[in-house]
């Protein structure tokens, strides 16, 4: 029997990398759209066996050329998010909004069998943040256009590939003093990156009814309870100090200026929303796929990277245990 062909874009990123392999290694095959094949083609490649992906080099606003995978696909999955704007560059309204209607627009259009768009946790409540904002407009036109999609809401997404618990290990490392915005009192349920592609995977091969899915890890934790978890496994101690909020947005009007940004001031406005299930809406653990993986016993996995020694630290070897067997 021919392997189904899932559409994949944002292939190259975390969650892309866990996905590929899960769906590949289950037959099924991937077609993944890169807008840059030469930088990222091999990492791509090397997350399935020859002959289970495709890729294709293209921009994701050329609709001729992405229009002519969706004759050979029988899923679509939408990966690509950004956290903050580029100057001349994509806006939230491109990424989140224009294309996911794009997407969903074709998959009508060919009679895919599902859709499956990853947005963000706690959109409904952050009405004064233009990435919520961009957000839930792109997931009202996807639903609008085709039923048959399925918009999934993670909270923080982790892994050792990730942007979040691999980027603060590395300020908490150099920084003696670390801001805690709103007293590090916004809570989160991090999510590891393989449970959340164990929820697509399954919603690919056996078919949902649900159109919006908030998507959890098995704990909830404050902001500040993260970090100190975080300096825990790295071994340091820093001073984390809550900013008044007229030197928070200071600092997020200075930081947005960088290339690639610590903070902005429409992340600043998120983070006085918690990142946990609102109650309107299915969990992943309603649909029998509750989180697994907890963020401290995961991190700890990588962590000795950001320690002094690294690999070969005394908090990942007990030297004197290693010296009594020999």
């Amino acid at each position: 029997m021919k392997a189904k062909n899932c559409l994949i874009f944002g292939g190259s990123g975390q969650i892309g990398s866990f996905l590929i392999r899960k769906l590949t290694k289950n037959n099924l095959r991937v077609t993944v759209v890169t807008r840059n094949i030469h930088q990222r083609g091999l990492k791509i490649k090397t997350q399935a066996n020859a002959g289970y992906i495709d890729i294709v080099e293209s921009n994701i606003f050329d609709e001729k050329k992405i229009e002519k995978l969706f004759t050979e696909a029988d899923y679509c999955i939408n990966l690509i998010g950004i956290l903050y704007e580029k100057r001349k560059g994509n806006t939230f309204k491109n990424i989140h909004t224009i294309f996911p209607t794009l997407l969903a627009k074709l998959c009508r259009k060919y009679d895919l069998k599902h859709f499956v768009h990853i947005s963000a946790l706690g959109v409904n409540e952050a009405i004064d943040s233009k990435y919520a904002i961009s957000k839930l407009e792109g997931e009202k036109n996807i639903l609008n256009n085709f039923s048959r999609s399925t918009i999934l809401r993670p909270s923080i997404v982790f892994s050792n590939s990730d942007k979040f618990s691999t980027q603060f290990m590395t300020l908490l490392n150099r920084l003696p003093i670390f801001p805690l915005y709103y007293s590090g009192k916004t809570k989160f349920m991090p999510i590891h990156c393989s449970d959340l592609t164990n929820i697509i995977y399954h919603i690919i091969s056996e078919g949902s009814n649900t159109q919006i899915i908030e998507c959890v890890g098995p704990e909830t934790l404050t902001f500040k309870e993260i970090l100190e978890i975080l300096l825990d496994l790295i071994n340091k101690k820093r001073l984390l100090l809550p900013f008044p909020l007229a030197i928070a947005k200071l600092s997020a009007k200075f930081f947005q200026l960088l290339p690639k940004p610590l903070l902005t001031e429409d992340q600043l406005r998120l983070l006085k929303y918690d990142n946990i299930p609102s109650g309107k809406y299915k969990t992943n653990s309603d649909i029998g796929f509750p989180g697994r993986l907890y963020f401290k016993d995961e991190v700890k996995k990588y962590s000795y990277m950001w320690r002094d020694g690294g690999e070969f630290s005394t908090e990942k070897y007990n030297f004197e245990d290693i010296e009594k067997k020999n």
